[in-house]
């Protein structure tokens, strides 16, 4: 980056004509992780989002705060962590007026004060439609001015979130199946927790099939703001809400249900086809639009600039809560090498009753016939185990899939120790909210349910 363009993102937003600003587009996956060719996924076929790849910079390691949609949408959209703004219980506060805290707001509503007009696009092209989907966990004023950035005033810079669905489990998993090339369960390559079955099997290549069938939506997105001679000043974010929507992924900080692709197209400010290896959190995007509308770092916020020289983050914590009717407390930090779990609540089991899980991963129920039948092996059976530990701890250079748990090794304690200080220390200084438990009629309100099926 260029000094000048340095002191431009830096500018006063009251200082750059409307004209100057670039517009902005985030385009979203749904629980979509880094399952894409430009990120060495061999199975897929990706060519439009690899093609932003091959024109600007692809962050390898971006990470969302929460591994659920609305805790982590809660917080992107504000730029602080959803602990911090009692946001971090899945699906929590729809209904009870419960507002942001003093000084927290929506990037949408910075954006428009600062003279864009901010869209959360529902009809991206004739006939298709989205889901427009925000999944807060406040109330607050309406989040977005319209609905697609054509209803702009003439000249008038936008901000538009493009929200799409296909990698999220539901009504386009079986559209994608209908698709002229599917990936072959035969091909696809299980994480070592995964039995090799033909349902396991079947169910990764699915989610990739969907993977795919986002691409398609993708290139939709990025010919509408071509047609419209948009795309040129047009900065362009690519990420995932959360990890893949897979059994021990997606409600887990395990690296599957928070490590999500990032990508940034900015032409005439950014290499094409640059790599940042640093780690990155989904907080760090919120911040990156603000400074290049160019508006004040506002207090508080967590995120940092990606473009502007700061210091690279050398920690990225994560933290889950309620996820519907299961409850639990999960915190998380990771360096560039280790990362620690901690287990709050380690007499709940993996398998704790969750609705959504039993309904829609037919994996768990493959684990457990085969648990049953004495048939997985001690890392599959790990997720059958009657309790958690209480920490968890695991080298990524060893070990990606984070299987070896060395909480109790003594060639490791050095590493543990640092981390637990790190965690501990962010807990308080970031005012995490999940030390206070819910009160006990809200969880009742869900509770039910799971004493009925479970």
């Amino acid at each position: 980056m260029t000094r000048r363009t340095a002191l431009t993102l830096a500018a006063p937003a009251l200082h750059l004509r409307a004209q100057t600003k670039p517009n902005i587009v985030w385009i979203l996956g749904d629980d979509l992780g880094p399952q894409l060719g430009c990120y060495g996924e061999k199975l897929v076929h990706t060519p439009n989002v690899d093609r932003l790849a091959a024109e600007g910079v692809r962050f390898t390691h971006c990470f969302t705060t929460a591994p659920v949609c609305s805790p982590a949408r809660s917080a992107w959209n504000t730029g602080v962590y959803h602990t911090t703004t009692g946001t971090h219980n899945h699906r929590s506060h729809r209904k009870d007026g419960y507002p942001l805290p003093e000084g927290v707001r929506l990037i949408s509503h910075r954006l428009q004060d600062a003279g864009y007009f901010t869209a959360n696009v529902a009809e991206l092209v004739p006939g298709m439609r989205l889901s427009a989907k925000t999944d807060f966990n406040f109330q607050g004023p309406k989040p977005f001015q319209g609905t697609h950035w054509r209803q702009r005033a003439p000249g008038q810079p936008f901000y538009a979130q493009i929200n799409f669905t296909a990698p999220h489990k539901g009504p386009v998993w079986p559209a994608a199946r209908k698709q002229t090339t599917l990936v072959d369960p035969a091909r696809v390559e299980l994480p070592p927790y995964y039995p090799d079955h033909p349902v396991v099997r079947d169910e990764v290549a699915n989610y990739l099939d969907a993977v795919n069938y986002w691409d398609m939506q993708v290139g939709v997105a990025i010919q509408a703001l071509k047609d419209d001679g948009l795309l040129e000043n047009t900065v362009v974010f690519v990420f995932g809400d959360n990890g893949r929507c897979l059994l021990r992924g997606k409600q887990w900080l395990y690296d599957a249900g928070t490590h999500v692709p990032l990508i940034v197209r900015w032409p005439g400010h950014l290499k094409a086809g640059s790599v940042r290896r640093d780690p990155v959190i989904s907080l760090d995007i919120t911040a990156t639009t603000l400074e290049i509308a160019g508006i004040a770092k506002p207090t508080p916020m967590h995120g940092q600039a990606l473009f502007s020289g700061s210091k690279p983050r050398q920690h990225i914590f994560t933290a889950r809560d309620r996820c519907d009717m299961t409850v639990e407390r999960i915190r998380a930090v990771r360096d560039r090498r280790y990362k620690l779990i901690r287990n709050f609540m380690p007499e709940k089991p993996y398998t704790q009753f969750n609705e959504y899980i039993n309904n829609s991963y037919p994996t768990q129920k493959v684990i457990k016939e085969l648990h049953t039948a004495g048939k997985l092996n001690p890392v599959q059976a790990q997720w059958m185990a009657p309790r958690k530990p209480d920490v968890e701890l695991y080298d990524h250079q060893a070990d990606p899939h984070e299987v070896a748990n060395l909480a109790a090794d003594p060639r490791h304690q050095s590493a543990r120790t640092r981390l637990t200080k790190l965690l501990d220390q962010w807990i308080i200084e970031t005012s995490d909210q999940g030390r206070t438990p819910e009160p006990r009629e809200v969880i009742e309100r869900e509770e039910p349910r799971a004493n009925i099926r479970g």
